[in-house]
């Protein structure tokens, strides 16, 4: 199998810091990697509410994520605290992608970057949606990646 490459882009929207505990931590000493997509998805979490939403409530819709693409870049530790960067890319008519780093904040050593593939969800339905026009508004404009 090919290795994953996953381009970033050249600046995030929102960037939040969040320290690992032992609970992130696996037998080989460093952080797990089922649970990064945890630190990943707290700060998702973040994101949305810094732009006044939930995942539940994104201008009426809920968020839900279809797919996780994951490029490790070095080990991580108990007690660094990573700095997560996020920014939406590649738009689509039904979602977009969620870009993101984590690197550690002491050193600026990049551990992880991925994407997170988004769909707008109306949960009483149980059907995709058209991306909220509102939402794009606060977000700006929306680049797309090699």
């Amino acid at each position: 199998m090919a290795r994953l490459r996953i381009s970033l882009p050249e600046q995030f929207i929102f960037s939040t810091d969040i320290p690992l505990y032992i609970s992130h931590i696996n037998y080989g000493g460093h952080l797990d990697n089922a649970l990064l997509l945890t630190v990943v998805s707290e700060a998702r979490v973040r994101f949305f509410k810094s732009l006044g939403y939930s995942e539940l409530d994104v201008e009426g819709l809920g968020v839900i994520m279809a797919d996780a693409a994951v490029q490790y870049r070095s080990e991580a530790f108990h007690g660094e605290t990573m700095v997560v960067q996020m920014t939406p890319v590649d738009l689509h008519d039904t979602g977009f992608d969620l870009a993101w780093c984590l690197t550690d904040k002491t050193s600026g050593r990049e551990v992880a970057r991925g994407k997170s593939g988004m769909l707008c969800f109306d949960y009483g339905q149980r059907k995709v949606q058209s991306v909220p026009a509102a939402f794009l508004n606060k977000i700006g404009p929306v680049p797309n990646l090699p």
